[in-house]
């Protein structure tokens, strides 16, 4: 996921695969997977991309974005009213995301900033679910912040019992597999009532999915190579399944 200070060690490992792929002349980080042909395109931006030229982006094929708004319970992005406004003015599905730090304050603290600085969610057709990015700690070595796998599962159940009270949504997940099975203890518990976006890059598919989930509704392949400003990716539907997304249907 696009963040806005230094890359994870896992983040920089792929980081400098990517750059080594590329170097033999591979582009498969590039393209889109051929398996999700037909699905609508999108990406993710944070402050690393600044102003964005939404216009360029939608003609390259651009469906949708996902902007990140907040992390922890301080840092709001000086870039999020160009990137949600500007690419919603130009016929973008957008939704705003929160890149949790679980070891600086409790789920509902850092709910609560997310939804004060751009998390909300109306039902107009055009905003996606606030999301939590939720993935390796980049600060540290500690990659699960420090927390027991059960207190995790707690500190990730307050942050979504906030903003759905907040905002009347469920926040959609975004995590890795390996991450979340390894940090939560594989929990069931959420894959009923939130959308899972998974990250996985260089592969033709999604692979396994973290503990619960049955299918993915967006999968980021792409982390800073392909044609879209920031990261790529991919809704698991139609246009108009991503519409009803966006309306809570």
């Amino acid at each position: 996921m696009a963040r806005d200070r230094k890359p994870s060690r896992h983040r920089a490992r792929l980081i400098a695969a990517s750059v080594a792929a590329l170097a033999l002349g591979g582009t498969a980080l590039a393209e889109v997977p051929a398996a999700a042909a037909g699905k609508p395109r999108g990406h993710d931006v944070s402050s690393h991309q600044k102003n964005v030229n939404w216009q360029n982006s939608k003609a390259k094929g651009a469906r949708f974005v996902y902007v990140k708004a907040t992390e922890s319970h301080t840092y709001r992005n000086p870039y999020f009213n160009q990137q949600y406004n500007g690419s919603r003015n130009v016929g973008l599905f957008r939704g705003a995301y929160h890149f949790a730090l679980p070891n600086k304050s409790s789920g509902k603290t850092q709910a609560q900033h997310f939804v004060r600085n751009g998390g909300g969610w109306t039902p107009d057709g055009w905003t996606l679910p606030p999301a939590l990015d939720i993935e390796y700690n980049p600060y540290s070595k500690h990659k699960c912040y420090g927390l027991s796998k059960a207190k995790m599962v707690g500190w990730i159940q307050s942050f979504s019992n906030e903003v759905k009270r907040l905002t009347g949504r469920r926040p959609v997940i975004y995590t890795t597999t390996h991450w979340w099975n390894t940090c939560t203890g594989a929990s069931r518990a959420f894959a009923a009532n939130h959308a899972l976006w998974t990250a996985r890059y260089d592969s033709a598919t999604a692979g396994a999915l973290p503990a619960g989930w049955q299918f993915w509704t967006i999968w980021q392949y792409d982390n800073g190579s392909g044609s879209l400003p920031g990261d790529q990716n991919l809704f698991n539907g139609s246009m108009t399944q991503l519409r009803k997304f966006a309306r809570g249907h």
